[in-house]
């Protein structure tokens, strides 16, 4: 297959590029696009066959439900039963933007997109660009994120490139996603809502704005094969980099000497190590590829950065990863949720 690339602007859209986007998708072709969380790899989510494809182009289980995009809350309206009045209040909160909530799904949703469930994900992305492409095509767009199953979620155009090239008939470059980490996934079907996965917007920003939320006990499970998956990303080991990630996990200062530690075993035995630090650690240490995941104190610069740099290191050849944790409260549970999938659980806790 011909992969088309086009390069869009989002503070300058041009329109000629969105229709072609929008023309593949209504035709049952598969478009990468940019969405503020990561870039998605979309298909017409009415369209049976073309889901089909999201599965065969990312090699992606098929138990493993999908998330669907719209522009408007009249698609909402057309995909499910019924919109609970908590939901409304959601969507007129967190909407557009990396909130996906799960309601009873209509008889017009295939059961591909929900593995079976009797539930569909929805959420309407704030990326103009994604935006765009929902409103021209005038199709809900069935949308995980535009990788290989399994490896770090692209947050860049050359990130899609590398694993869907010759796969999809368009990949749009639209920049950097924003928030670096997919949405929180919140299941408005049970009383109190409960995240089944964590993301953009945290348990406190959704319990101010709407009172008690549970969070899902699976979502740190060390059991991920005994999961049946009620939304993307319950199961399996994802987000993962060719290289071996460890993760350390207590007091920053034994985090950093047990660090330390390893690193210097791996580089007696041979073997390239890469670290990911922080901007409050990165100058302590001496040995393997060192990178900055971000500022501790504010850890929105570390999730945009996460599925980077695990890439970046990736690149750089390195056979191990050495990740600091980071506390696992407001962004920093979607962050550690990540990583430690990322890691299979690979985790080594020292100090107290």
């Amino acid at each position: 297959m011909k992969t088309i690339i086009k390069t869009i602007d989002k503070n300058s859209i041009d329109i000629k590029n969105i229709g072609i986007a929008a023309d593949i998708l209504k035709s049952g072709g598969l478009v990468a696009f940019p969405t503020e969380t990561v870039y998605g790899l979309g298909a017409n989510a009415l369209d049976e066959k073309a889901v089909s494809e999201i599965f065969v182009a990312k090699g992606r289980p098929s138990d493993n439900p999908l998330i669907v995009h719209v522009c408007n809350v009249e698609m909402v309206k057309r995909l499910v039963k019924n919109i609970p009045e908590l939901a409304f209040k959601l969507m007129e909160k967190f909407w557009p933007g990396p909130l996906t909530l799960i309601m009873e799904k209509s008889s017009r949703v295939p059961e591909i997109i929900t593995a079976g469930l009797s539930t569909v994900a929805i959420r309407m992305p704030s990326h103009p660009i994604a935006l765009k492409i929902i409103e021209e095509s005038q199709v809900p767009v069935a949308a995980p994120s535009a990788n290989i199953s399994g490896k770090p979620s692209p947050t860049e155009a050359k990130h899609v490139i590398e694993d869907l090239m010759g796969k999809v008939e368009l990949i749009i470059d639209g920049g950097s996603s924003q928030v670096g980490l997919e949405s929180t996934v919140l299941d408005v079907t049970v009383n109190p809502p409960m995240i089944l996965r964590p993301g953009g917007i945290t348990k406190e920003q959704l319990e101010e704005a709407v009172g008690k939320i549970d969070i899902d006990k699976a979502i740190l499970s060390d059991h991920l094969e005994d999961i049946k998956p009620r939304a993307p990303g319950m199961k399996y080991t994802h987000y993962s980099p060719k290289a071996d990630v460890i993760i350390i996990e207590g007091k920053v200062e034994a985090c950093v000497e047990k660090i330390r530690e390893l690193a210097e075993s791996y580089k007696r035995d041979g073997i390239p190590v890469g670290i990911l630090a922080t901007e409050q650690t990165k100058g302590l240490y001496t040995v393997g590829t060192v990178m900055s995941l971000g500022d501790r104190k504010m850890p929105d610069t570390i999730a945009s950065s996460l599925f980077r740099e695990l890439r970046h290191l990736d690149d750089k050849g390195v056979r191990v990863i050495l990740a600091e944790a980071i506390e696992d409260t407001g962004v920093g549970l979607a962050v550690m949720n990540r990583m430690k999938k990322a890691a299979g659980y690979n985790i080594i806790k020292v100090g107290d």
